[in-house]
């Protein structure tokens, strides 16, 4: 017991070890999540051994967690500021209302601390930031006394366990089973259906490739394009292929736009696929290929930042800037946010997208220039994530009082609003403020689950009495707070909104924030379309449910 309390680090990794793996065991669809699974274990071992995290390792790192978590929903958030998204943000409004008047509510009725209230809160929405957000909210309210404090931030963690427990398995069977029958769809087939009228392009997974690439070079023995120059062969494609390198006998030749093609003459043609494969029909059979004729192409990552590219398309790109068939440059991929879109020449193009370049690197060079920078994400730029964390540190500190209730962000909501900017500000042009996917989630999903760790050990000795006092209450309020927002979003999607029965599905599991739901969700529809709607929703909730942590705080604490 005594190494316990004299390296509290060592129960503190304990703690995140066995609660990721408690989180695996699987019931059914339903896991626990490495998350809830920390809080179980970390109250437990709080209960048992005593042992006590200073204060200041929790604000770190849920300052971490919770600007990563603004960084990486930043772009999206903003992007989702517009006409077609505003019948969303209603689901959001309905989730945020519900979940507060509830959460109000008992603790009137039920004569709760501010503490047990926030923890329902936190838990029911099945949103972990609240319990920071919250805890941190409490630790500001000044007429508590400090051990009034420590246990009202105790009370959060365990009702936070208890509700999310059960609001997770509520939303779970909600989502993916009883709300498609009370909407009387098959969700596979209604999906499939929505998946055919609209078209949408899927990305590839981390692991993948396309079979099919759209930019190809291939060989051709001429037999029919005897005594046609370079300059006739490209100008007939509309100068959408180029003619790479060409082998006359033993020789690789310099190509030029006058040289003339003739018979046996091996051509190296680099475009699209459709248009390398008719100009090919038109010079002779393919070969496979040829030793000492392949021509390596560079490819580059490029932020559009020309203004005027603002709006046109990949084709309208291309013809604006004539280097792009002079030197052989094409557009491969596109990339918005975290969204792949197909590289086709009617796909319009917004300032902040990503395109894929390849090419000839001599061309590539002074293309990019042209149109752009070349994306650096290689390493974390800290002193973006520094500035970015201290200016949300700052703006946590700015308190305006609402009548005699006085409300403020605190860290965890100023580094969440300073991590959207930031996030969406890099977004812009992606040549400043590198922090990378993979080492953003790493922080975020570590700096959660050292806070949630922290959170519970301090709180086990408490745990137990908070159960027997309110034991029955805590389930009941996790299975009510989700059904009250769900089955109202379900009725106003349907008859007001009129969003399509599978993006609503989605949507409403985004609006809980729950990862587990929309699993579930795409495993009955067998298709990744219940996910358009999820993300609009996840986003904003994921925005605004943390707030409702210091806005519950404030209300009941003065």
């Amino acid at each position: 017991m005594g190494v316990f309390k004299d390296n509290p680090e060592l129960v503190l990794f304990a703690s995140l070890a066995l609660g990721y793996l408690v989180g695996k065991l699987r019931v059914g669809p339903l896991t626990l999540g490495g998350i809830c699974g920390t809080l179980i274990v970390s109250l437990l071992f709080g209960a048992w051994t005593k042992a006590q995290v200073s204060d200041d390792v929790k604000t770190v790192f849920f300052a971490l967690f919770i600007f990563a978590l603004g960084y990486l929903a930043g772009p999206q958030f903003f992007r989702n500021l517009n006409r077609g998204s505003l019948r969303f943000f209603v689901l959001c409004g309905i989730e945020l209302v519900c979940v507060l008047g509830i959460a109000l509510g008992l603790a009137e009725w039920f004569d709760l601390d501010v503490g047990t209230a926030s923890g329902i809160l936190a838990g029911a929405a099945t949103e972990s930031a609240v319990v920071g957000t919250a805890t941190e909210a409490i630790g500001e309210l000044s007429n508590l006394t400090a051990a009034q404090i420590s246990e009202y931030q105790g009370n959060v963690a365990t009702a936070y366990t208890v509700c999310y427990l059960f609001g997770l398995i509520t939303v779970v069977l909600y989502t993916s089973q009883i709300m498609p029958i009370l909407m009387r769809v098959n969700l596979r087939d209604a999906s499939r259906e929505l998946w055919e009228r609209t078209r949408r392009s899927g990305g590839l997974d981390a692991d993948e490739r396309p079979a099919m690439p759209g930019v190809v070079g291939r060989t051709y023995l001429v037999t029919t394009a005897d005594g046609r120059s370079v300059a006739e062969l490209e100008a007939e494609h509309a100068e959408r292929i180029t003619v790479e390198a060409v082998k006359r006998g033993s020789v690789i030749l310099d190509v030029t736009p006058e040289l003339e093609l003739t018979l046996s003459d091996l051509v190296l043609l680099v475009g699209r696929r459709a248009n390398v494969i008719a100009a090919g029909r038109l010079i002779g059979p393919e070969t496979p290929g040829v030793p000492g004729l392949d021509s390596p192409l560079a490819t580059q990552q490029v932020s559009v930042t020309e203004k005027a590219t603002e709006g046109r398309t990949i084709d309208e790109l291309q013809r604006t800037h004539p280097e792009f068939y002079r030197d052989g440059v094409y557009v491969s991929d596109v990339v918005r946010g975290d969204q792949d879109l197909p590289a086709n020449g009617d796909t319009v193009l917004h300032r902040g997208d990503v395109l894929t370049l390849v090419g000839a690197r001599a061309g590539l060079g002074k293309l990019v220039a042209r149109i752009g920078s070349v994306v650096r994400n290689d390493a974390t730029d800290f002193i973006y994530l520094g500035l970015g964390i201290a200016a949300g540190s700052l703006l946590g500190q700015v308190v305006v009082t609402f009548g005699d209730v006085p409300l403020s962000l605190g860290t965890g909501g100023g580094c969440l609003v300073s991590g959207l900017l930031f996030g969406w500000f890099r977004s812009r042009s992606q040549t400043f403020g590198a922090f990378p996917p993979q080492a953003a989630t790493t922080i975020k999903d570590m700096g959660l689950a050292i806070f949630i760790a922290c959170t519970g050990l301090v709180s086990g000795p408490q745990a137990w009495p908070l159960l027997k006092e309110y034991g029955a209450l805590l389930p009941f309020a996790g299975i009510a707070m989700v059904l009250v927002p769900a089955t109202l979003s379900l009725v106003v999607g349907r008859k007001l909104l009129k969003i399509e029965k599978p993006l609503l599905v989605g949507a409403i599991a985004g609006q809980q924030c729950s990862t587990p739901a929309i699993t579930a969700i795409t495993q009955v529809a067998q298709s990744s379309v219940p996910m358009l709607g999820y993300t609009v929703t996840y986003a904003l909730s994921n925005f605004l449910l943390p707030l409702t942590g210091p806005v519950l705080v404030g209300i009941l604490g003065h």
